[in-house]
């Protein structure tokens, strides 16, 4: 068997294209499913491929050729949503599955329609060699084996034991000299079974003398070759370049020379023909879609998506839907005449994801016929992300003078809770300072310490005085001051106050001052 792998066809334009690859592989009765799996390089982990595909045929036959189109698989290990996305694995690592048309618009699997995704990749299998074997019958024993292995012993006597069981030689190879010389070529075959390891089994491969090509008149030479592969993609995603495709021999000719038939070709392509800064690169056309009416005259539509906006900036003017009439059977009964959709609405929201609706009229009456058409239809649409603002924590408490005495500063700080996405609002300052002054710096500080000593004596003694005689005011006497009760806070700035009562009211006084007093002052002022 041969499987060739055709694609894949949305990659990005400045991505090398090559031929499609291509490789060989043997089948049996007891291993006819094919799996394989190939990446899409470079992209984040999406890859392609198929599993146990049945080669067997319902009859126990084997199968000429399978085609088969592919879409992308995601294999759930990374997040990025392009083919030059930066690696960012997914956690938790997601389950492997298909992709479908993605919502991100930078997806190069995006429709904005909204529409199944398009296969990325074809793989082609065929069969180029047979060996007359049923794919699908198990022998029940060695016997067995043996027994249906002696059908397709080579005419070739030799020695091999009855107890090695192998496969029929493989055709002989080319020649390994390219000049008329002597050379060799090689056949070999697959040892399957030994039923009895004290013998030993002889080498699966097996050489011969041969002469390499132009030494004989007689052209022996006749090469079986393979059909075409598809072409590979255009050398370049705007203006000419080329293509190839390449075949591969099926079989060397039996006299051991090489083969001189050609196994690739090239040919021109034209891709995207106007190429300019101000030109943008688009896809091929899809295919249409079905005609918009059951019968009678309607339209089809086809699409196509821009894969790259032009370089100077400037607005893609290509277009990305074609719309043609097209011809149903003759209609015999007219359920209902409708008129033709208006145009779709705007996009629900101003930003991200939203829908759009479009509307169209019963132009007959119903009574003319059944009218189950839909009269409006709603899609979702795409709008460039919404902006997000900078988002700010709480300030915090002002920080403690950054001096001891005379001029200082205190700060206070907020975090970034949310960084600015899509032009949001940026982020306003984190870091706030303002003046501090706690007191005086001493310059001489033992004229320092004794003018602060002397008042603060000064004090202490008058309010000795207070406490034993109390204060004379007009018309009465008044006790003494109390203590100053404890502040209402431990930090930040709280209160304090103290009272003084009458102690002897005057007869004769006519003073209103003759009342009790209330004194306040502020405590614990420093920072919590």
């Amino acid at each position: 068997m041969l499987a060739v792998v055709d694609g894949p066809v949305a990659i990005p334009a400045e991505i090398e294209q090559r031929a499609a690859p291509s490789a060989e592989f043997s089948v049996d009765r007891t291993r006819h499913l094919m799996s394989f799996l190939t990446m899409l390089g470079p992209s984040p982990d999406w890859n392609v491929g198929l599993s146990a595909e049945d080669l067997c045929t319902k009859d126990c036959g084997w199968v000429q050729r399978v085609i088969q189109d592919l879409i992308p698989w995601d294999a759930g290990t990374d997040s990025g949503v392009t083919y030059e996305s930066p690696n960012k694995p997914t956690i938790p690592q997601e389950k492997i599955r298909p992709l479908t048309s993605l919502d991100h618009p930078q997806s190069p699997f995006y429709d904005p329609e909204g529409g199944s995704i398009k296969s990325v990749a074809r793989v082609v299998i065929e069969r180029i060699a047979r060996k007359g074997e049923q794919c699908n019958i198990v022998p029940d024993n060695v016997d067995d084996i043996v027994a249906d292995l002696a059908a397709e012993a080579p005419e070739d006597e030799d020695d091999t034991p009855e107890t090695c069981i192998y496969s029929n030689w493989s055709p002989w190879s080319a020649c390994s000299s390219s000049t008329c010389e002597k050379g060799k070529r090689m056949r070999q075959r697959m040892l399957k079974a030994q039923l009895d390891l004290s013998v030993p089994c002889p080498e699966t491969q097996d050489f011969q003398p041969c002469m390499g090509p132009g030494c004989s008149d007689e052209d022996g030479s006749t090469c079986m070759m393979s059909e075409w592969i598809t072409w590979s993609p255009c050398s370049v995603s705007c203006g000419m370049g080329m293509r190839s495709r390449e075949r591969y021999v099926k079989q060397f000719p039996d006299d051991g020379s090489m083969c001189k038939v050609p196994t690739e070709e090239t040919e021109k392509c034209i891709v995207n023909e106007e190429c300019s800064p101000s030109s943008c690169l688009v896809t091929e056309w899809g295919e249409w879609d079905e005609c918009s009416a059951s019968c009678g005259m309607g339209m089809k539509k086809r699409h196509r998506m821009i894969k790259m906006t032009p370089a100077d900036g400037s607005m893609c003017k290509a277009e990305t839907t074609e719309a043609e009439k097209c011809m149903m059977p003759e209609c015999h009964t007219i359920p209902c005449m409708l008129s033709p959709w208006s145009e779709w609405s705007d996009c629900s929201v101003t930003c991200g994801k939203g829908m759009r609706t479009r509307q169209r009229m019963l132009k007959s009456a119903a009574e003319l016929g059944d009218c189950n058409e839909e009269l409006e239809q709603v899609e979702k649409c795409m709008l460039p992300e919404c902006p997000i603002d900078c988002e700010l924590t709480e300030w915090s408490q002002w920080s403690e003078c950054n001096k001891s005495c005379g001029k200082g500063h205190m700060i206070r700080t907020r975090m970034i809770k949310m960084e600015p996405q899509f032009g949001g609002a940026p982020c306003p300052e984190t870091v706030q300072r303002k003046k501090c002054r706690i007191r005086k710096c001493l310059r001489n500080p033992s004229i320092e310490k004794r003018r602060w000593k002397e008042p603060r004596e000064k004090r202490r003694s008058e309010q000795a005085k207070e406490d034993v005689d109390g204060e004379q005011f007009p018309g009465c006497k008044m006790k003494p001051w109390t203590a100053w009760s404890e502040c209402t806070t431990l930090c930040g700035g709280g209160i304090q106050e103290r009272f003084m009562t009458v102690k002897k009211r005057f007869k004769s006084t006519q003073f209103t001052s003759c009342k009790d007093k209330k004194e306040l002052r502020a405590c614990n002022v420093h920072p919590c």
